[in-house]
């Protein structure tokens, strides 16, 4: 099975153990606790915390995104900068509050939207992803899948084809494995909006992998 099968049939909440259950989300949390109450106790040393505990949700989340090597680890590196001095501003009951991982995934995503309007007026990118392995991923599942090279290249040239709402939809789905209510928060759209970018963006990742997407260029009679 290849890691556009595993995206195409993985669904939140497979089990009490997997990522979308119990289990999963009770480690997602109190990791989260544990990066929340460093940084409540030093910014310096938890802010080492938060990255060591995020680095790979979020350049795994932005290379998908991204499909370049070189452009995911720019995008890693402005978001980690940015809620770095975003934090230099936070009181402790903002700190408290905070939810890391939707929080780095929002700042990500944002850059990466911002990136999009202004990809015309920038050189051309780096290598793309095929010319570089996947990062190793300690998880399981989709991410586990998705690290494997082979699999990897298929994903990112299908992921490039999908409009950047789906897109975004169904890498933070069916790559980071976040559940759709922190979805809702990273995006800034309701639940019902990211359940219809994730079902329309599944949808057209299997008409593109089985050949027949009315809407690729090469299948309406366009430039090959």
């Amino acid at each position: 099975m290849t890691v556009t099968d595993e995206a195409l049939h993985h669904h939140a909440g497979t089990g009490p153990d997997g990522p979308g259950g119990a289990n999963g989300g009770a480690n997602a949390d109190a990791a989260a606790a544990r990066v929340v109450a460093a940084l409540a106790r030093d910014l310096d040393t938890g802010f080492e915390a938060l990255y060591e505990a995020y680095r790979g949700a979020v350049f795994s989340t932005a290379l998908r995104l991204c499909g370049r090597w070189a452009e995911a680890e720019d995008l890693s590196a402005e978001a980690f900068l940015r809620a770095y001095r975003a934090l230099c501003g936070y009181g402790p009951d903002r700190i408290a509050a905070l939810r890391p991982r939707a929080w780095l995934l929002t700042i990500l995503t944002n850059v990466w939207r911002n990136g999009l309007r202004s990809a015309a007026r920038r050189p051309p990118p780096g290598p793309p992803i095929e010319d570089a392995p996947d990062p190793p991923d300690p998880g399981e599942g989709v991410e586990d899948a998705a690290a494997r090279h082979e699999t990897g290249r298929e994903l990112a040239g299908l992921l490039a084809e999908l409009p950047p709402a789906q897109r975004a939809a169904v890498v933070l789905r069916h790559v980071t494995d976040l559940p759709v209510a922190e979805i809702s928060a990273v995006l800034g759209v309701p639940e019902g909006t990211v359940k219809s970018h994730i079902s329309r963006g599944l949808a057209r990742l299997r008409r593109l992998r089985e050949g027949h997407d009315p809407q690729h260029p090469d299948q309406r009679g366009g430039t090959r």
